[in-house]
């Protein structure tokens, strides 16, 4: 994909450890537009792994957690005819793991926005590798306002 994903676009000081572009030590993902949400991709490393050759659950929660935030802060921008995305922050999400994720190959990450309200967005998500499904899951996301302290983690 030859364009910037959306946090280099709008956050490209985040410190995020899942997707802020500025922490050398995170995941720094990179989520793209589609239709009705974002889609990303992930090369796990080997510091990624629960046991040998598989990536770790609480990796694969940040992937889903990050990207499906990101989907929802991208829907109220739209939605909003705003300039940039409101900070948006998880208020609850699932993650169920399917089937063990391979860490030797590219993962494909999917969020779809299901309800979008005034202030907050309803995502659904999955995680493939080799195009199966090894996680799905859900979050509700909700912009901020002033005063809450992630309000100006994306400036």
């Amino acid at each position: 994909m030859s364009e910037q994903g959306v946090q280099r676009t709008y956050a490209p000081n985040s410190i995020c450890f899942g997707c802020g572009p500025a922490n050398e030590h995170g995941l720094q993902i990179d989520s793209y537009r589609t239709e009705d949400g974002l889609v990303m991709t992930f090369q796990p490393q080997p510091e990624h792994q629960a046991f040998p050759g598989m990536v770790n659950g609480g990796i694969i929660g940040t992937l889903l957690d990050c990207h499906g935030n990101w989907a929802a802060a991208m829907a109220l921008m739209d939605a909003g005819n705003l300039d940039e995305p409101p900070c948006t922050v998880t208020a609850t999400y699932e993650v169920k793991l399917r089937r063990p994720t391979p860490v030797d190959t590219e993962l494909t990450v999917v969020a779809r926005v299901v309800e979008l309200m005034e202030d907050r967005a309803n995502v659904e998500l999955s995680l493939e590798a080799n195009g199966k499904t090894c996680a799905t899951g859900s979050g509700l996301f909700v912009a901020v306002k002033e005063g809450h302290p992630a309000y100006h983690r994306w400036s």
